[in-house]
C-alpha cells in the first residue's frame, strides 16, 4: 500500500482481504509536528519515520501488528551537544466497532492498552504510529551514556575539556546559610 508524504494514513475494514494485508508508510518530520498538539514544546527533530505493519481481520475485529522506527535528532540532557539514537517500537493492536451505547468508566488493565475503537469502518493510523514514536522518545536523550556533562560551576563541557574548578559539593540554594551567624543569647 503506497502512501504519498502529507496524506493520513486510513484502513477501510470492509477491505482488507481474507488473508490480511501488508502496509508500509514512510512519513517526514513535517507530519510528526503536524500532529503534535500546538502547546506541546518539542526540541527534537525525526528524520524519515518508517512504518510497516500487518493487518488481518476476524469478522469485525481488525489486529494491526507492526514496527516503527526513525532516527531522533535532539540536544543532549546533560552537555547539551546534538545527539542521535535510533528511536524503534512493534506494536500490536485489536480494534473493534465502535459501541453504539456510550460505556461505563472503568480502570484500564495492562491488556486493555493494545485495544482500542474504530469508526465508520475506518482506521486511522497517524495516531497509532504517533503514540508509538511519542511512547519511544527517551525523556532526558544522551549523546552517549557516559556524557560527563556541562561543569556546574563555570559550564565547560567535561567530555572536551577538563576545568580548573574546584570539586567539592557545594548546593547553590544553601548559599545565603554561609552568611548568616548564630547570635548567642546574655545571660
Amino acid at each position: 500500500m503506497g502512501v504519498e508524504k502529507g496524506h493520513s494514513v486510513k484502513i477501510n475494514v470492509s477491505k482488507i482481504p481474507e488473508g490480511g494485508m501488508e502496509v508500509r508508510f514512510e512519513k517526514d518530520a513535517a507530519w510528526f509536528r503536524e500532529l503534535l498538539p500546538k502547546t506541546a514544546p518539542c526540541d527534537c527533530e525525526l528524520q524519515k519515520i518508517v512504518v510497516a505493519c500487518t493487518v488481518r481481520r476476524m469478522r469485525e475485529s481488525v489486529y494491526i501488528e507492526g514496527t516503527v522506527s526513525t532516527n531522533l535528532e535532539a540536544p543532549c540532557s546533560r552537555c547539551l551537544e546534538p545527539s542521535r539514537q535510533l528511536v524503534a517500537a512493534e506494536f500490536k493492536y485489536t480494534f473493534a466497532p465502535s459501541p453504539a451505547e456510550p460505556q461505563e468508566e472503568l480502570e484500564l488493565s495492562a491488556d486493555d492498552l493494545d485495544f482500542a475503537y474504530y469508526e465508520e469502518d475506518t482506521i486511522d493510523l497517524d495516531a497509532l504510529v504517533l503514540e508509538q514514536i511519542l511512547l519511544q522518545i527517551p525523556i532526558k536523550p544522551l549523546c552517549k551514556g557516559d556524557c560527563k556533562g556541562l561543569c556546574p560551576r563555570c559550564g565547560t563541557n567535561l567530555n572536551v575539556a577538563s576545568c580548573g574548578c574546584t570539586s567539592e559539593p557545594f548546593d547553590e540554594r544553601l548559599a545565603l546559610l554561609k552568611k548568616f551567624k548564630v547570635q548567642q543569647e546574655k545571660p
